[in-house]
């Protein structure tokens, strides 16, 4: 497993954060992919391509695309993490890129079902 989860590149569009406050990165909560968002496994992990905002990211590693394709069978985001193999000690780099694509809408917080 690598060290470090390649974290998607974006550019900034607007620093304006509407709802910042509703969508802030927590990893103690349950979070899912985007109904808008796409998959497109790849040899060095995937593509996530967001139809909504016509936005595109790079998971670089297998290991972060399994965190995120199960974000939603987990009821916080450290459990997926701990359920892709990715040990406690190890998960800041994980926690970041999962932060990352939050901030861009790739990622929503869960609803309470």
């Amino acid at each position: 497993m690598p060290d470090c989860p390649a974290v998607p590149r974006q550019r900034v569009v607007s620093p304006a954060r509407p709802e910042s406050s509703a969508s802030e990165f927590d990893p103690d909560r349950g979070w899912r992919l985007h109904p808008q968002v796409a998959v497109r496994p790849e040899p060095f992990g995937a593509l996530l391509y967001h139809f909504g905002t016509r936005k595109l990211s790079f998971l670089k590693n297998r290991t972060i695309v399994t965190v995120v394709q199960s974000l939603a069978d987990y009821p916080d985001v450290r459990s997926a993490c701990r359920g892709a193999g990715v040990a406690d000690s190890g998960q800041a780099p994980y926690l970041h890129a999962l932060g990352v694509l939050a901030a861009s809408t790739m990622l929503i917080p869960r609803e309470d079902r």
